[in-house]
């Protein structure tokens, strides 16, 4: 039996993968062009990762130079201020509002994101979304971790959670914490065509349509 859904945010809840993508080149514009490109395929290799990791990432094994705390906060709110107001212009998911309603009386629904987490509370404000969350969690904390405390907070056998993420560390959490791993696939992605369970959309999607209720720990 099912016991709660989770959610990563970006690419999942809303088509706002690509925001963040282009965001990064904005922030990064005035380094070497080769230097950013290499930090982009790093991204497109590690998307859902907390931008904490990704901007120390750029200047510490890229570029090869130490930042402060202070200078890594500054880059770090100039990002987010890039793109805090087209993430709230955000199309939806084809056919999540639909499955936000259908869904939240009956299981509690969380997201578990790596966009931090006074940020995503924000968002989610403004988009009138609150309604549908028992609760709303992002970075600086792992996913995995933010899992295992759900798990561990309301005793749930893991194999009765599904998360739902569109990216690699999605399904690395996932599978750290042994919860039921549904990948949503855009486009050309190809990193997680292997995974058992895979949707494009909500649309017309129901929970009984995976046939997991069965699966043991």
């Amino acid at each position: 039996m099912i016991k709660a859904l989770l959610f990563d945010f970006d690419g999942v809840i809303l088509e706002s993968a690509d925001i963040k993508t282009n965001a990064y080149r904005q922030l990064f514009a005035e380094e070497e062009r080769d230097k950013v490109e290499d930090f982009m395929k790093y991204h497109s290799k590690n998307t859902g990762i907390s931008r904490y990791v990704k901007i120390q990432y750029f200047y510490e094994n890229i570029l090869g130079i130490e930042i402060s705390n202070n200078q890594k906060k500054e880059l770090i709110n100039k990002f987010s201020q890039i793109v805090f107001d087209q993430i709230l212009k955000a199309s939806f998911v084809k056919g999540m509002p639909e499955f936000l309603e259908a869904n939240y009386k009956q299981l509690p629904l969380f997201v578990v994101t790596g966009t931090p987490g006074d940020e995503i509370n924000l968002i989610i404000k403004k988009r009138d979304l609150n309604i549908y969350f028992k609760e709303i969690h992002g970075s600086p904390n792992e996913k995995k971790d933010i899992i295992f405390d759900i798990l561990n907070r309301y005793n749930w056998n893991s194999k009765e959670v599904i998360f739902f993420g569109d990216a690699q560390s999605d399904l690395l959490a996932a599978e750290a914490t042994g919860t039921v791993f549904v990948a949503r696939i855009k486009d050309n992605s190809q990193s997680l065509e292997n995974c058992k369970y895979k949707i494009m959309d909500f649309k017309d999607f129901k929970i009984e349509d995976l046939s997991i209720r069965g699966e043991k720990a």
